[in-house]
């Protein structure tokens, strides 16, 4: 019996059997089942634009970077444009090579247009003011004056050919100026007379174009 309990008494010190070997099986299996499925969703991804782009009656297209399948349906990265209708500006671009489009030329009419109706909507708000300044609400003429006037001041810039019609925008532009001085000094009748004038001026630049 002396002999047992101190078989006992040592084996109650002896340390245990480590579970680190067990623990290193179960985390080999676990990243094993994450790279399966990672790979899995990696594979069906490529299946989705094949859904996007089809259409009822019609077999699916697909396009593996232009060169294996259908090169008119779409793909990520067509090699060379293959898939573009038109020249693109670069192998690695999907944008095209119309220079005329891409790039600024001050002599299109477009930007003509979008220059003159930005004078027209700068007419609608100046034409607010003298309601502000009856009420003496300085801070909405001064808001007004602000808020869009950026955009006026490249318009009336960008429409000033002549040295006549550059003329005229200075004197715009100075009687805006007036406008905002004499609101911020809360200067009514000021105010006033240079907000009419801020009109005029604009209608005069406006019929020199």
């Amino acid at each position: 019996n002396r002999g047992a309990s101190t078989v006992a008494s040592a084996s109650a010190f002896a340390p245990m059997a480590s579970n680190s070997g067990r623990t290193s099986v179960a985390m080999e299996a676990e990243n094993s089942r994450r790279e399966a499925m990672a790979q899995f969703g990696a594979a069906a991804a490529m299946f989705l634009p094949v859904a996007a782009n089809a259409a009822a009656g019609e077999s699916p297209r697909f396009s593996i970077f232009g060169v294996i399948g259908d090169g008119s349906s779409y793909s990520e990265g067509a090699a060379y444009g293959s898939d573009q209708s038109t020249k693109v500006y670069s192998p690695y671009s999907v944008y095209g090579d119309d220079k005329e489009k891409a790039l600024y030329n001050p002599d299109n009419s477009d930007y003509a247009a979008r220059k003159k109706a930005v004078l027209g909507e700068t007419k609608v708000r100046l034409s607010k003011l003298e309601a502000y300044i009856a009420r003496k609400e300085w801070f909405n003429v001064k808001d007004e004056l602000t808020r869009y006037m950026y955009e006026t001041r490249g318009a009336v810039r960008g429409l000033s050919k002549t040295v006549q019609q550059k003329e005229k925008a200075e004197e715009f532009f100075q009687a805006m100026e007036a406008t905002y001085t004499a609101a911020t000094l809360r200067k009514q009748e000021a105010c006033s007379a240079a907000a009419a004038a801020s009109i005029a001026k604009l209608d005069a630049f406006t019929a020199s174009l």
